[in-house]
């Protein structure tokens, strides 16, 4: 969506673009906002694409990822909280795509199996498959860019006699919603975003314990009663998980909270990305250009603080490329912008050093583009006043309020606070005020 808006843009201001094709599986578009209860596989035969689930509202401020050129005033024009529910931000970046007009450049249910490059011609030439009509069809183009994430495709490590364990295991890629766990003791392996949200949303819903495993260091939240960590598995023995101190709990389910791989099999192997989930993956020119074959470009393969603003600075970059407003390097001059973005990244130390990291990279990309700059340190300031919030209460970080890197606007205060708010649609949560009742139920402990 970022990669036809930019083109949109380019077009709107005058210039000529070449002929645009986007392929997305699902049958609209939103990516892994495009909410689905399906899970291992679409009405298609496809791999489900979203790990959304219910009641998933967002755990950063709005304010960290805000488009530059089309701000939450002008889409709901009033202000909003700093932490919407998934279907209202589901409908912020729709809109957006759907303001520019550009709808008609997708072709949905259309799932790309196959791309072959030429070298003699330099062109691909793609399979893809039309799955609604269930047809074949083959198509060439001279520049590919790969839109997918890399949030798909579950990692899933093995763990000793995890096959004894009785009750369920799921990937949090199939977690749907936490209702399922009330009255339940529930073991999230892993000490990430994933494993953090699903233990509180798990707690919010009536588990009866969380436990959270992890691997290299706690997450060191002050937890609410019936919520900790321990250290990673050693093995299981039926429903009885013993970890590496020497413990031993008994649970009824496990959600394994441990990642997601960088995966493309429309792709050859030597074209594909074939890096941890990280803030600057090997292979790419400016984080976006395949080196080995410049005309094969990725967008949001990073590990990401930023997200919408960072897919934007990129798509307008690969965009600037692709139209040669951008003069690509040759391949000695790219190793080295590439080694010496590597090197930077090898002095990352700490979580605010990965956030301003990541905002150098945003501010090297928009300074070659016409996309509108922002202040990158605002919203870096924004990222560490975040986790200070979460530190002070993981429970209530999602009550506070922050001003827009882009408008100026203080974001309103949500009408129910987050622990007590058990409807995410985007009608309640736009409405004005709660009604008396719920008032009443949003002041009593959860």
């Amino acid at each position: 969506m970022a990669a036809l808006r930019a083109f949109k843009s380019a077009e709107s201001h005058g210039s000529e673009v070449p002929d645009i094709v986007c392929y997305e599986k699902q049958d609209d578009w939103g990516g892994q906002w495009n909410f689905t209860w399906r899970t291992g596989t679409d009405h298609y035969g496809e791999p489900v694409h979203s790990s959304m689930y219910r009641n998933l509202w967002s755990n950063g401020p709005k304010e960290a990822l805000e488009f530059a050129e089309y701000t939450f005033d002008e889409h709901f024009g009033r202000p909003i909280s700093s932490y919407p529910p998934r279907e209202v931000l589901w409908d912020y970046i729709d809109g957006r795509a759907s303001q520019s007009g550009v709808k008609d450049k997708v072709l949905f249910a259309h799932a790309v199996r196959w791309s072959e490059f030429d070298d003699e011609t330099q062109k691909f030439t793609l399979t893809v498959d039309d799955l609604r009509h269930k047809k074949t069809l083959t198509e060439v183009f001279d520049e590919i860019i790969v839109s997918t994430g890399h949030f798909s495709f579950p990692n899933v490590p093995d763990f000793d006699d995890i096959e004894t364990f009785p009750g369920e295991v799921i990937h949090a890629h199939e977690f749907r919603g936490a209702e399922r766990f009330a009255g339940q003791r529930l073991l999230l392996i892993g000490g990430s975003y994933s494993a953090e949200d699903i233990g509180i949303q798990s707690h919010k819903m009536g588990a009866r314990q969380v436990t959270m495993s992890y691997r290299s260091a706690p997450q060191g939240f002050a937890w609410p009663e019936g919520v900790d960590e321990v250290p990673q598995v050693s093995r299981f023995d039926g429903s009885v998980a013993t970890f590496v101190d020497g413990t031993s709990r008994e649970f009824d389910a496990v959600v394994l909270c441990t990642g997601y791989l960088h995966h493309y099999p429309f792709l050859p192997h030597d074209a594909q990305i074939d890096s941890p989930n990280n803030l600057y993956p090997t292979g790419l020119y400016r984080g976006v250009t395949w080196q080995a074959n410049p005309r094969i470009h990725y967008l949001g393969a990073q590990d990401q603080w930023f997200t919408f603003n960072m897919f934007d600075a990129q798509a307008w970059f690969v965009r600037d490329l692709i139209l040669g407003r951008i003069e690509l390097p040759d391949a000695a001059a790219r190793q080295a912008h590439i080694d010496a973005w590597l090197d930077a990244y090898s002095q990352v130390d700490d979580d605010p050093a990965a956030v301003r990291f990541q905002a150098d990279y945003i501010r090297d990309l928009i300074d070659q583009t016409d996309y509108p700059m922002f202040d990158l340190d605002e919203v870096v300031d924004t990222f560490l006043a975040w986790k200070k919030d979460k530190k002070s209460n993981i429970l209530t970080y999602r009550d506070q309020a922050y001003r827009s890197v882009m408008t100026g606007t203080m974001a309103t205060v949500h009408h129910t606070a987050w622990l007590a708010e058990l409807d995410d649609s985007r009608e309640r949560y736009l409405s004005a005020q709660p009604t008396a009742d719920e008032a009443q139920g949003a002041a009593e402990p959860a």
